[in-house]
């Protein structure tokens, strides 16, 4: 986040940086890379100004869960990105 990202969402809708996938098990067994598991864990880069009566509860920095199928995947300067409704948001960790 050492750069600033030039999408500003609107309304509902926050922009998420996906955590990397992992690379080995617990028990040290590395996972090949067509076996790994789309994260469902990111940090909120960017998020919109909520509806009129519902103030968004995400702020910047935070890390949040959100499903699996969840969000639409874009390319910004390099960068894999998400940007989902903050309903799709499950947990704030």
């Amino acid at each position: 986040m050492a750069k600033k990202l030039n999408i500003t969402p609107l309304h509902d809708r926050v922009v998420v940086k996906p955590a990397p996938a992992e690379e080995k098990t617990a028990g040290g067994i590395i996972i090949p890379d067509t076996a790994k598991e789309k994260p469902q864990r990111g940090t909120v880069v960017a998020a919109g100004t909520g509806k009129k009566d519902e103030p968004l509860t995400v702020k910047v920095g935070d890390t949040v869960l959100y499903g699996k199928y969840a969000g639409t995947e874009l390319q910004v300067d390099g960068g894999d990105y998400l940007i989902m409704r903050e309903s799709d948001i499950l947990a704030i960790v």
